[in-house]
């Protein structure tokens, strides 16, 4: 039963992942990765941060700052993650850390993301959040934003925002609630992203990350400040293990990030279905057969039941599929034409369901229900929201 839920870590790092190397590899490309963290840090060499959660300081706050910059091998196959068998790792064959550091506070991280949007344009202005699920070590969330910023082709600034995951099988409810405790983190972070001088900050979300994500937005929302200024982006929301009952009354609350969210879910994903007896069989979002139901809310909903990728778990398939990558891709770099304005939202959705369906459903079986199949009219979208 155990081995059911190991869920959102592929492969597991050593002690010291993240020791850095100083040799480079021709054909290695490198990525810099901005993180946010509810962790506390710990001074164990290569490591930087542990499973625990920070302690607020005198402002009440509980949030770090660092950054990485990690190298991803010539021989790279999209959807892997190569760990070294020993840090620090041979860079032409392994995913290896060049650089890692702390970073102040929060004035130094905003004013290090100004430094690094500086100069850039068009969509190498975004910003892309990646806030990982259950049982995930630092190193974990750290190499996966890398991988999945190398095989999506992202030309924007990626962070990382991780809480205080244990990195342990047994630590789920410990884990679920350092996610709800990470809530107001989260929310500080994307602030700050928009504040950045970015051109929109997107997020990606996997698993539990899901819950902090989907509250941190409904509070947000709540406060009167949901587009963050009118700089948030695409919400991806990647195998969420969140009650179905629990996100539709999340997002009724949703108004302005939820025409901007897709949804992919995978009715065979073994870990939401121990989530769900675990939950007393109320059924998970990450893993529910009513793709219509969903996309009646006003979500794309991306069901990739029939992808088959080497995850036996069938969790982790967002990170696993390179045409899903693609894909998740052009998403975020077509937000401008998605759901800018509420009038006609349902028939481009509609058109750009039809249009990536094609190229993405021949070639990875995923199936794409967008809002326009299921409201038909732009009137009857309109009346759900």
């Amino acid at each position: 039963m155990a081995l059911l839920i190991a869920g959102c870590a592929s492969g597991r790092p050593v002690t010291g992942a993240l020791i850095a190397s100083q040799d480079s590899a021709p054909g290695a490309v490198e990525h810099t990765i901005f993180i946010a963290t509810t962790r506390a840090r710990d001074d164990s060499k290569g490591t930087y941060f542990s499973g625990e959660r920070i302690e607020p300081g005198d402002d009440g706050a509980a949030l770090d700052f660092a950054s990485a910059t990690v190298s991803v091998p010539p021989g790279h196959v999209p959807g892997a993650i190569e760990w070294p068998n020993a840090p620090p790792g041979d860079p032409a064959k392994d995913f290896v850390t060049r650089s890692a550091g702390y970073i102040d506070n929060a004035d130094a991280f905003q004013a290090a993301l100004k430094s690094e949007l500086a100069g850039r344009k068009g969509e190498a202005r975004d910003i892309v959040v990646f806030v990982h699920g259950f049982n995930t070590l630092f190193a974990e969330g750290v190499y996966r934003m890398a991988q999945s910023v190398n095989d999506t082709g992202f030309k924007g600034v990626p962070v990382l925002f991780t809480w205080a995951s244990r990195g342990n099988l047994l630590d789920y409810v410990y884990d679920n609630n350092s996610a709800t405790a990470a809530r107001d983190a989260l929310e500080q972070t994307l602030r700050i992203a928009s504040a950045s001088g970015a051109g929109k900050v997107h997020v990606l979300a996997h698993s539990m990350g899901n819950w902090v994500t989907l509250e941190a937005l409904r509070q947000a929302e709540i406060g009167g400040h949901g587009t963050f200024g009118g700089k948030l982006g695409q919400v991806v929301l990647a195998s969420p293990d969140i009650d179905v009952d629990v996100f539709k009354a999340q997002v009724r609350r949703l108004d302005s990030a939820k025409s901007e969210m897709s949804l992919l879910v995978s009715t065979d994903d073994r870990a939401l279905d121990l989530s769900s007896r675990i939950a007393g069989g109320k059924p998970r979002l990450g893993s529910y057969i009513k793709d219509k139901e969903i996309a009646a809310l006003g979500i794309t909903v991306f069901d990739l039941t029939a992808v088959r990728t080497p995850d036996k778990l069938r969790h982790g398939k967002y990170a696993e599929v390179p045409g899903l990558a693609q894909l998740i891709s052009t998403r975020l770099a077509a937000g401008d034409q998605l759901a800018v304005a509420r009038t006609g939202f349902s028939d481009r959705v509609g058109q750009f369901g039809t249009s990536l369906g094609g190229f993405v459903g021949a070639t990875a079986g995923i199936v794409i229900t967008t809002p326009a199949m299921v409201l038909g009219a732009p009137a009857a979208l309109l009346g759900r929201r």
